[in-house]
């Protein structure tokens, strides 16, 4: 059996939906970490049956717009001195800026390469977000 210490300083993602933390891992470059990284799938949990876990033993800095929107499930822990200092709860971001790129030809963001690409969330439920400029309507597991 594998022993997981608690952390000193640094970050816990937890609650991640289970099989979902390696794609969270891989996005914040963790394979190339010089730090201790814990990465657990399919831990237990009393909501969700089973999750995955992130443990980092560093402080490094998240984009929680692109983890919200990644997750909007996932609880960001900041640890100091092994006790959680803040604990961050996640949702779907309201509003997403050049994370997600509009592919309808007759958008202007397809002509003007400099404009941002911007969504405003208009479904939380199926995950929905609308093209500000276009009106054209993405769900999160299309991005």
């Amino acid at each position: 059996m594998v022993t997981i210490n608690r952390i000193k300083k640094g970050i816990v993602i937890d609650h991640i939906r289970a099989g979902f933390g390696i794609r969270i891992f891989n996005y914040l470059g963790l394979d190339n970490a010089d730090f201790t990284v814990a990465l657990i799938m399919n831990a237990e949990s009393s909501k969700n049956g089973k999750k995955d876990i992130i443990k980092i033993e560093n402080v490094i800095d998240l984009d929680l717009t692109m983890l919200g929107l990644m997750d909007p499930n996932l609880t960001v822990n900041i640890i100091e001195d092994e006790m959680i200092k803040d604990k961050i709860n996640l949702k779907l971001p309201e509003k997403v800026e050049n994370i997600i790129k509009c592919k309808n030809p007759r958008c202007v963001t397809s002509v003007e390469r400099e404009i941002n690409h911007v969504f405003t969330l208009v479904n939380d439920k199926k995950a929905e977000y609308k093209c500000i400029y276009c009106d054209e309507i993405y769900t999160v597991s299309e991005v």
